[in-house]
Parts: C-alpha cells; structure tokens; sequence
C-alpha cells in the first residue's frame, strides 16, 4: 500500500507546529508529516520523499514567504509531481495568485488562515481519493 506524505510548508514555525499537531491528533499514524520553513527546503525534502515511487504527496503552502512563495513553489512542484495534491494555506493571496496556481499547478483548493481545523481535514480526505 502506497505510504502517503503530507508536508506543511510555512515560514511560520508556530504555523508549521500547530498544523502538524492538528493533522498528527486527527490522522495518527495514517499519514507521515514533514515541514518545511521555506520553499528551497521543501524542494529538498519532496525530491528525497518522492525517490520512492509509491509515495503519495499532500503540500499544504503558505502564499507569503520570504524568497519563493506559494504560488510560485507550487507551480515549480507541479511541473516536476503534477499527482501531488495541492493546498494553499493562507491570509494573504490575492486572487489573482490563486487563480493562477488553480491554472498552473492544479492548486486543489485554498483554504484562509485562520483556518477551521474541519475544512482542512475535509479537504484533505475528499482531495486524497483522487489519484
């Protein structure tokens, strides 16, 4: 059975820790979870996490980071892993950046901080049934 990986990407630790205890005390041991304060070292993890092939990928990204932002590393991880499912996770995208990232890198579906811990759980189960 494929191993599926969900990696919170936010410049925010606080953002990152409170996400993952969140999706830790609602999954358990269903998922693994990794993080990652920016973008570069997101790219580093998701190129180690998908050397195995039957890896399935969840990215849950922040918009406002310092260097790449979300919209921008989405479309970078698109184009490499265009079956990972994509999430944005913000308080600050304008609609025009997320209509771009539904455009470009099949963004799954954007959710606004503060978020409601059900709507990221329902996002999650019903945008992990479909690959």
């Amino acid at each position: 059975m494929a191993k599926t990986v969900i990696l919170c990407v936010d410049d925010e630790k606080i953002i990152l820790n409170s996400i993952k205890a969140q999706l830790k005390e609602n999954y358990g041991n269903l998922f693994l979870y990794e993080t990652a304060e920016s973008a570069v070292d997101a790219f580093e993890i998701i190129d180690e996490i998908m050397t195995d092939l039957t890896v399935k990928l969840i990215i849950i990204s922040d918009w406002l980071m310092p260097g790449i932002k979300g919209d921008e590393f989405l479309i970078k991880v698109h184009s490499k892993y265009p079956k990972a499912l994509k999430i944005m996770l913000t308080g600050q995208a304008d609609t025009i950046s997320i209509e771009k990232t539904k455009k470009e890198a099949s963004l799954y579906k954007c959710i606004r901080k503060p978020w409601i811990e059900s709507e990221l759980f329902s996002c999650i189960d019903s945008g992990n049934t479909i690959n």
